[in-house]
């Protein structure tokens, strides 16, 4: 059986090759494993029913709506929902 550099499914074949770094946790590259995410975290908020929105501002705005959310030890998606549903009620 020949061995492939790219194979390392057998564990036995490579014993004696010493590779540096820590070993890998996932097979998929960084790039997968983050798609893979934001399409389970897409699902999540589906079925806790949120949609979302997204929304241009000043940085003024925005730093002050950085700032509410750090006094308020809240994260600015939950200030905004906030803000927005006093105003609306």
């Amino acid at each position: 059986m020949a061995k492939e550099s790219f194979d390392r499914i057998t564990d036995d074949l490579f014993a004696d090759e010493v590779r540096l770094g820590r070993p890998k946790s996932n097979p998929h590259s960084r790039q997968v494993q983050l798609k893979i995410n934001k399409q389970k975290q897409t699902l999540r908020d589906k079925q806790k029913g949120l949609k979302r929105i997204e929304l241009k501002v000043d940085r003024q705005l925005f730093e002050a709506l950085n700032k509410l959310s750090q006094e308020q030890e809240i994260s600015r998606g939950e200030l905004i929902n906030q803000l927005l549903h006093a105003q609306l009620n």
